[in-house]
């Protein structure tokens, strides 16, 4: 008793504290820009490619030098490759990612929602999904050239196929991710199965939506390769295969990075849309 009588005197005279505001710690990467640091590891890449190939480490027939390729790269800007422009070849390439994607997104959105919201959807649709998307695309290639032949569609179904799965599988995930209580308390306040779907599941579902076109995008840019091995003419895929045939091994290094950088800019492109879509994403 004594004790607490002593406390409470002490606390008596001590003066008001004074509120001090305390920032949370975050969890994670934090909000700090990483942009310099992928500068510096870019830089240190350039380097070491760069001390490799000069000094002999491996053969310049298998690793040019960074000169090289630059040089490879100025010559086919300038007189094209294989009978072809390099703008030809890429925008070749870009109208069957373009299409692909559309195809992909118009059909796997709509699916992947319904194989979240009812449960004949997915039992049809689920099994034959889990079952091809594991494949890799070179394993039903052969299947494309005999169904569809060797023109564009072929080319461009190779790719809508490895692009469907993951925008399908996002959308259901959106949808099972989606709190029943925000449901419950929708239609508590007598929202109709449709504002219901617009105004909940739908904006609940959107950035996984997004973030299965980036990740179906990756899987296309990787893909294309396999799809302009169909009797193709044109296109970064054809031009770095027949670059191979010959041992042009700086002309393939420029293909990779024209892939690496239309890859880039569509993933910076999808960010500034999930920022303009789904302000939200990451601040809850």
């Amino acid at each position: 008793m004594t004790t607490i009588i002593a406390q409470d005197i002490v606390t008596a005279s001590d003066p008001t504290p004074v509120p001090r505001l305390v920032k949370m710690r975050g969890f994670g990467i934090g909000e700090g820009s990483t942009v310099t640091i992928s500068l510096v590891t870019a830089i240190t890449l350039l380097i070491l490619w760069w001390v490799v190939a000069q000094t002999g480490l491996v053969a310049h027939l298998f690793l040019p030098t960074p000169a090289e390729v630059v040089s490879a790269a100025a010559a086919i800007f300038q007189d094209g490759y294989a009978n072809a422009s390099l703008w030809e070849h890429v925008s070749a390439s870009l109208m069957r990612i373009f299409s692909a994607l559309v195809i992909a997104t118009v059909l796997g959105i709509p699916i992947g929602l319904a194989m979240g919201l009812n449960r004949w959807a997915k039992g049809i649709f689920d099994t034959p999904i889990e079952f091809y998307w594991p494949l890799p695309p070179l394993a039903y290639l052969p299947l494309m050239i005999i169904w569809l032949g060797i023109g564009e569609t072929s080319k461009i179904t190779l790719l809508a196929l490895a692009m469907f799965a993951p925008i399908v599988l996002s959308a259901q995930a959106g949808v099972r991710s989606l709190p029943r209580e925000r449901v419950n308390m929708a239609l508590s306040l007598g929202a109709t199965r449709l504002q219901l779907f617009r105004e909940i599941v739908l904006p609940s579902a959107l950035p996984e939506i997004l973030t299965g076109i980036r990740i179906s995008l990756g899987v296309g840019w990787g893909t294309l390769v396999a799809a302009e091995l169909i009797a193709a003419t044109r296109g970064i895929g054809y031009m770095i295969m027949s670059a191979s045939h010959f041992l042009a091994t700086d002309v393939v290094f420029v293909g990779i990075a024209v892939i690496a950088t239309c890859a880039f800019t569509f993933s910076l492109a999808m960010r500034l849309i999930e920022r303009w879509l789904v302000p939200w994403k990451g601040k809850s």
